[in-house]
């Protein structure tokens, strides 16, 4: 990513409204189910990769987590959800980096990406997004990643994204992470079309040594 997809990512979150863009929840009912699977602890370290201003945060709020993360490369995404919570939003750390350059300064039990993956198109990318998680994510934490299907589209806001099958986003976190259980399902847009996701949960352990 660089200066070019922060900058596209801050005119739209200063520019659209959240009925105006696909990706849009009324209620993150999938990630939120993930999050009840991994039974943690109210006091677990969540963070939420490429948040936005997603409503996930004030589910997990609401349900009495206390130390809730939400990263974005749109400073005007989080500045949105800032201003949503309102007081709320003092409980919840806001860190605004490009993901591939996060250098995480504490470990988490739960890393949730809906749509952020999916934009990572070279390798280069990939490795420097998953040396994060890596590093980020505490042995027998667990991550969760939902990215556009094989059967979804080839493009979002306008960019070009990386699609996944089971088998493909499972290869790629082989190095560190064990799969729990994949999922599909339909997205509906606020525009009433749908996108085919594919939602895969990991456990962290230990490297795998290649040969």
């Amino acid at each position: 990513m660089s200066d070019i997809s922060k900058n596209h990512w801050d005119i739209i979150y200063s520019t659209k409204q959240p009925n105006e863009v696909s990706w849009t929840q009324e209620a993150p009912k999938t990630s939120l189910d993930f999050i009840h699977a991994a039974d943690l602890s109210k006091q677990s370290h969540i963070i939420d990769i490429g948040g936005g201003d997603s409503k996930l945060v004030d589910y997990l709020l609401t349900e009495g987590y206390e130390n809730v993360t939400v990263l974005d490369i749109s400073e005007q995404a989080l500045i949105r959800a800032k201003k949503r919570l309102g007081s709320k939003a003092a409980k919840v750390t806001w860190i605004v980096s490009d993901i591939t350059e996060f250098n995480p300064s504490s470990p988490f039990d739960f890393w949730h990406d809906r749509a952020t993956f999916h934009f990572l198109t070279t390798q280069a990318e990939i490795v420097k997004y998953l040396s994060a998680t890596r590093q980020a994510v505490k042995e027998n934490g667990i991550v969760t990643i939902g990215t556009f299907s094989d059967n979804g589209p080839k493009k979002c806001s306008g960019l070009d994204i990386k699609q996944y099958t089971e088998d493909t986003l499972t290869k790629e976190l082989e190095n560190g992470f064990e799969k729990i259980k994949c999922i599909t399902e339909d997205h509906t847009t606020p525009f009433k079309t749908t996108q085919n996701f594919l939602f895969c949960s990991f456990k962290r352990h230990g490297i795998i040594n290649r040969h």
